[in-house]
């Protein structure tokens, strides 16, 4: 999703998808954790901060919760997830731009580790990547790392901007091949294209025409004819690219920078406040002489917040609902007994599957998926019993 009050976006997402569910945010510095964390919560998320600057007695505390509650949503560095094995986390969003497709990989494949449906999310716009490719230039590796973190950045940047299968352009990096997956967002609903030959041609020329010394919110007033203290300082408001793209909206015109960006004809100059600056590339568009078209940013359907519930639960009728919702009532307590995570008394997809079989008997529990003879010994005399009230 584009970038715009990320926060908001992200407590639309859990209220209209995942509300009550196991999940995990990423954020890239330690403060934007805890003020996220703080955030949700105010909101009736019960959200929980991770990171390396917490003592480490809280942070084993939010990882203990995290793992044996249900329904808690960490909000971490990427320092959260090595080692954790929680089978029913829901959702996996980002705030911030993973600095890889291999990072990428493996903090959303911390989700849906049970074979039930899970989430992938993520906000991010221009100020992400003019943020990691600070990172990677000050960083105090050589040369050679730093080439590689900006393919890999480019990459990633590829992946996001992609109007095509996610799932074939992230098993391409991996040198596999996949047919389309069906399921992520752009299976779901394709995005358009549009033939962006123009808008991008009066972008890159306010690019040059400035100087290449400024950024996004200084080209895009040029571009709009917005006139402002420091357009009038430079005399941007008398150039011949002044006032161009003014039936374009900022926000439309922040999604064609971005693209710029991703398709490797601008790129971002960290060390001059984030300027954007021409690439070779750009030449045969301003020529002319290559046509190029963008994906046309629509915003994605939410479902209900049940719609997400009942995929997992496999669609549950309001009565087995209830039902499970004792079941796991039942569960969190006994967790609690043994001082062990929910999902080791019994897992989400057998607690659903006894909702909807409501075995009468120990032999008709026996043949729910999930139930062994150990379990069946331990645990069914109590399960019956909520099924029989």
């Amino acid at each position: 999703f584009d970038k715009d009050d990320p926060r908001a976006q992200l407590l639309a997402f859990i209220n209209g998808e995942h509300a009550g569910d196991a999940g995990i945010v990423y954020c890239l510095s330690r403060r934007k954790v805890d003020e996220t964390a703080a955030w949700l919560a105010t909101k009736g998320v019960n959200a929980l901060p991770y990171h390396a600057g917490m003592d480490s007695a809280t942070r084993a505390e939010h990882q203990a919760r995290f793992q044996r509650e249900e329904g808690v949503v960490i909000v971490a560095t990427i320092a959260f997830g090595m080692g954790i094995d929680k089978p029913d986390v829901r959702f996996v969003a980002h705030l911030d731009l993973p600095k890889s497709i291999e990072g990428y990989y493996q903090e959303t494949g911390r989700a849906g580790r049970d074979g039930a449906a899970a989430d992938a999310w993520m906000a991010y716009g221009l100020a992400d990547v003019v943020q990691q490719r600070r990172l990677i230039d000050q960083s105090d590796a050589g040369d050679d790392y730093k080439r590689v973190s900006a393919a890999k950045l480019d990459a990633l940047l590829g992946l996001c901007e992609t109007a095509g299968c996610r799932r074939v352009r992230l098993l391409d990096y991996f040198g596999e091949s996949s047919t389309p997956c069906g399921n992520c967002d752009t299976c779901l609903t394709p995005p358009a294209t549009f033939d962006a030959t123009e808008v991008a041609q009066k972008a890159l020329s306010a690019i040059y025409r400035t100087g290449q010394r400024f950024g996004a919110v200084h080209l895009i007033d040029v571009l709009r004819g917005k006139t402002g203290e420091r357009v009038s300082r430079w005399d941007h408001d008398r150039l011949t690219v002044f006032g161009i793209g003014a039936d374009v909206d900022e926000a439309t015109w922040r999604i064609v920078l971005r693209q710029l960006v991703a398709m490797g004809f601008a790129q971002v100059d960290h060390e001059a406040y984030g300027a954007l600056k021409l690439c070779a590339a750009a030449r045969p568009v301003l020529k002319g002489e290559q046509r190029i078209s963008m994906r046309r940013v629509v915003a994605r359907p939410r479902a209900s917040s049940r719609s997400r519930s009942a995929a997992a639960q496999g669609d549950l009728s309001s009565s087995e609902n209830a039902l499970l919702a004792r079941l796991k009532a039942w569960r969190l307590a006994e967790a609690r007994t043994q001082a062990v995570p929910a999902f080791v008394i019994l897992n989400d997809r057998t607690l659903a599957e006894i909702a909807r079989r409501k075995p009468a008997d120990s032999a008709a529990l026996s043949q729910v998926s999930g139930i062994g003879t150990a379990k069946l010994a331990r645990y069914g005399d109590a399960v019956l019993e909520l099924v029989a009230s």
